[in-house]
């Protein structure tokens, strides 16, 4: 069972009641992320994600740390393009301590200069690893290409330049301007009833009393180049992207199921063009990126330096195919039960529905059931997909990245 609670400042407090289990997953999440940042302030929200759980006037960063071990929980933070969330999870008997712990931190974390430089240094190690991590980094290099000069194509976790200028000034202004009540959702699901939750959380959350700025997220515009990063790798890897569904988009579904035809599963095409048939990679999948006001639909694969051509020419072709080929009925009913599958294994983790909690809340509004999300899959036709996807597969909108030792020249294979 799902509840509400708007607090008078405008915070929403939302539960689901799963009372066969022993755990509570909850967490405090604010409809604020990378996008939302200036220029001079990328990556300060994944700074201040770090900084929170540094101290705060009653406990310090050992202290937060011993309380939630000594009672086998779990605390965590992570920050994307859109919103940023504190979380945890514990036995349903701890649920008083987590929201105490939670809400101190999110309220009285004291970000003291000292700390603000000592986890710079951390964060700069975080930016070099990922940096180091090629079948990652390409992701981010290629957003940085296709929606170039807008937020959301901006790292979350920022640059070494712009992260060794930002301090603690920066951090409390930037906290004032977008941590505010109506952006604010407080999260919780497991073995719990709603009302003693609002008595936990309340307290803390409904003091809170800040004027936004006046903000409004502006959608990027595509720029779907084709550029080759030369950089000394074993492998070449291969990133693609094209226009995708937002969140609320009406052929979100239509979407997702045609990502999984194409490359979300090991009986994917590209998986079993790619991989199984002609063992050109050894990684290669499709995926979906949606937020709020736009989205991508992208391919991935990690190749040899000689087996660019080959392996891009084979998914230009199966791109074509699938643009122009109805999908056969057995083919689309079998992602339909992949889609829904994952839905409903993911809802067995207390985490998954404390997530979909707050997302719901913050694309929509309201609760969306995981009965209402079967029903909008199965009325998805295979030509309803085909035909989105036909709409989205122009050449002139597909943007391509070559990370590692690639040539320009290969990019032929692919643009014709």
């Amino acid at each position: 069972m799902v509840e509400k609670t708007v607090l008078a400042n405008g915070v929403r407090v939302i539960t689901e009641k799963i009372p066969f289990l022993h755990s509570v997953s909850t967490g405090i999440w604010v409809n604020a992320g990378s996008r939302d940042e200036q220029d001079h302030e990328r990556g300060i929200t994944h700074f201040i994600e770090h900084m929170l759980f540094k101290g705060t006037a009653r406990r310090t960063a050992l202290d937060i740390a011993k309380e939630l071990d000594a009672v086998g929980g779990f605390s965590n933070a992570f920050t994307s393009k859109e919103n940023v969330c504190f979380h945890a999870k514990v036995l349903d008997t701890h649920l008083p301590l987590v929201v105490d712990v939670l809400t101190d931190i999110f309220l009285n974390s004291v970000i003291s200069e000292a700390e603000v430089e000592r986890e710079r240094q951390v964060i700069l190690q975080e930016i070099s690893m990922i940096e180091d991590i090629p079948d990652e980094h390409v992701h981010i290099l290629f957003q940085e290409e296709y929606w170039r000069d807008h937020p959301l194509g901006w790292p979350i976790y920022g640059s070494a330049d712009t992260v060794s200028r930002l301090g603690r000034r920066d951090i409390l202004h930037y906290m004032r301007r977008t941590f505010h009540p109506e952006k604010i959702v407080a999260a919780a699901a497991g073995n719990l009833e709603h009302h003693a939750f609002v008595d936990l959380v309340a307290p803390s959350l409904e003091v809170l009393n800040s004027t936004p700025e006046p903000s409004r997220r502006l959608p990027p515009t595509e720029h779907p180049i084709h550029r080759v990063l030369r950089k000394d790798l074993e492998q070449v890897h291969i990133c693609l992207g094209m226009p995708g569904c937002s969140q609320a988009h009406p052929a979100r579904f239509a979407c997702h199921l045609l990502n999984t035809v194409l490359g979300a599963s090991m009986s994917s095409r590209l998986f079993q063009e790619v991989r199984e048939k002609r063992g050109l990679a050894y990684s290669v999948y499709s995926f979906t990126n949606s937020h709020e006001d736009t989205g991508l639909l992208g391919i991935y694969a990690g190749v040899a330096p000689q087996q660019v051509e080959p392996a891009l020419q084979v998914i230009r072709d199966e791109l074509v195919r699938l643009a122009e080929e109805p999908i056969s009925e057995a083919e689309f009913a079998a992602a339909k039960e992949y889609l829904k599958g994952s839905m409903y294994l993911n809802a067995e983790s207390t985490d998954s529905r404390m997530n979909r909690l707050a997302k719901n809340e913050f694309t929509f509004g309201r609760h969306v059931s995981l009965e209402e999300v079967e029903a909008l899959v199965d009325q998805v036709t295979p030509e309803e997909a085909r035909s989105w996807f036909a709409g989205a597969f122009r050449p002139n909108r597909i943007g391509l990245l070559l990370l590692g030792p690639a040539h320009e020249s290969q990019i032929r294979a692919f643009v014709g």
